[in-house]
């Protein structure tokens, strides 16, 4: 896919999935049972173990959308884009993975919270920001920066669940990137992804109303 693809498809699905420290034996159940609830977009933080070979090998199959997260550095960055990874997101603004991703023509989104950042990280060509955590501050918080920064395509993440994701795309936000909320670790172990495809669908139905 060309950049501008990704960028779009991140736009329209709206939900990204963070999975962090899952086994690449769960991997393709969880991502098939996300899919089936409507989520696509995939984003494996790179502390997980053997993040690099999940990415690797779930792109091997074009039904999923993977990108990398947590990423701290260029040289993580990279090697992520090596092993396949269509987007990345980082929690912090770190101008050399932006110029890093613009240089192999990857979108990046890395994180900010201040409208200092938020604007930094804009104008050294980051493809969305991501607000971070955004559930400390909240919907009105977003709203109140997204006032002289309209501009700019935000993603939210930290804190996000069904209690406050209508507010948030509501304040303004391009997407929503969840964790814990939606990938839930006890279902994980237990092996209940059908109950992971039941938030999913949650999730979407509740994002659809907006």
């Amino acid at each position: 896919m060309e950049k501008q693809q990704i960028i779009e498809k991140l736009k329209q699905l709206k939900i990204t999935a963070v999975i962090r420290n899952s086994d690449i034996n769960t991997m393709f159940s969880l991502a098939d049972a996300l899919k089936k609830g409507g989520i696509e977009a995939l984003e494996i933080t790179v502390e997980t173990p053997g993040a690099l070979d999940v990415i690797k090998e779930l792109n091997k199959e074009n039904k999923y959308f993977v990108g990398a997260g947590t990423v701290l550095d260029a040289e993580t960055a990279r090697a992520a884009i090596i092993a396949g990874a269509k987007f990345i997101f980082t929690p912090v603004m770190r101008l050399d993975v932006i110029k890093l991703c613009n240089r192999y023509g990857i979108p990046v989104i890395p994180g900010a919270t201040t409208p200092t950042e938020i604007l930094t990280g804009y104008e050294a060509g980051a493809d969305f920001i991501k607000v971070f955590p955004a559930g400390v501050f909240g919907p009105q918080y977003l709203k109140e920066i997204l006032g002289p920064l309209k501009h700019i395509p935000i993603f939210v993440t930290g804190g996000i669940n069904k209690n406050n994701i209508k507010d948030f795309i509501l304040a303004g936000a391009t997407g929503v990137s969840l964790g814990g909320a939606l990938v839930d670790k006890d279902l994980i172990a237990k092996g209940m992804f059908d109950k992971i495809t039941e938030k999913a669908i949650e999730f979407v139905r509740l994002v659809n109303q907006v």
